[in-house]
């Protein structure tokens, strides 16, 4: 008789049905257990190098991204102190540093959205997905908001957690922010995205005046693409709504269910 979880492994990234041996696990689920924990510390604790990927999202075509940090000094301190990832070091580089595609003078140029990549909790979904996804929300941004959308530069945030980029979205000037940002890893997914979006972004926002799509790292969790699309809807509601958090909701899928 077969494996019973065959085929119930090919649909989730889940643990299941691991198997005995004796009293205790198969060697081999032991073994990739353990370079799963080994892959999930690695993200977690490799600073994020970002000579290499400024050039990667520069190539999205919103200008020379614009570089932070907060008062984190190592990944360590950033570990261990999240109230210091919350909180800039030094914002004069936004101050002036260029234009995005459409935006008028100065870092932001008093532009409709910022977007901010965060290394977050796990620089390597930066570096795996953060360009490919940044030109995704560029495009799906256009197609929602036509092509008079104005983008501020990119910034790159480093020892950074979610609340870091409202101080960023202030000190740009835009109407809404996004934070693409690495999300925790566990011990099926390493490298996986989340972003946040807050409208009129400013220092003291609450987790309850954002919204967040997550678990973004195509092929096995949200694409690119999809991603993309429920946020460009939900930075048109924010605009019409005036708000984000709890009053927004995500209605990228009304046009489907009305047609089923």
């Amino acid at each position: 008789m077969g494996d019973l979880w065959s085929s119930l492994r090919t649909t989730t990234q889940a643990r299941i049905g691991l198997g005995r041996a004796g009293d205790a696990l198969p060697t081999r689920r032991v073994l990739e257990f353990q370079a799963a924990h080994a892959a999930a510390r690695d993200a977690v604790h490799e600073p994020l190098d970002v000579d290499a990927l400024a050039p990667a999202v520069a190539a999205v075509g919103l200008g020379e991204p614009l570089r932070v940090t907060s008062r984190a000094t190592s990944r360590a301190e950033y570990l261990r102190r999240p109230d210091l990832g919350r909180q800039p070091a030094d914002l004069a580089g936004l101050a002036g540093g260029g234009t995005g595609v459409g935006a008028g003078a100065g870092a932001g140029g008093g532009a409709q959205v910022g977007i901010v990549l965060a290394d977050g909790l796990s620089p390597r979904a930066l570096v795996d997905h953060g360009p490919g996804l940044l030109a995704a929300i560029v495009a799906a941004l256009r197609a929602a908001l036509g092509d008079d959308c104005t983008i501020a530069p990119p910034v790159i945030a480093t020892q950074a957690r979610v609340a870091l980029a409202d101080h960023v979205g202030e000190a740009l000037g835009v109407e809404t922010l996004l934070v693409v940002i690495g999300e925790r890893p566990g011990l099926s997914v390493a490298d996986s995205l989340g972003i946040y979006l807050t409208h009129h972004p400013r220092a003291g926002r609450s987790d309850a005046e954002r919204n967040c799509v997550s678990n973004v790292h195509p092929p096995d969790g949200l694409s690119y693409e999809r991603a993309a699309a429920v946020v460009a809807g939900l930075v048109r509601g924010a605009r019409e709504l005036g708000a984000s958090g709890v009053r927004l909701k995500d209605s990228s899928l009304a046009p489907e269910l009305a047609a089923d």
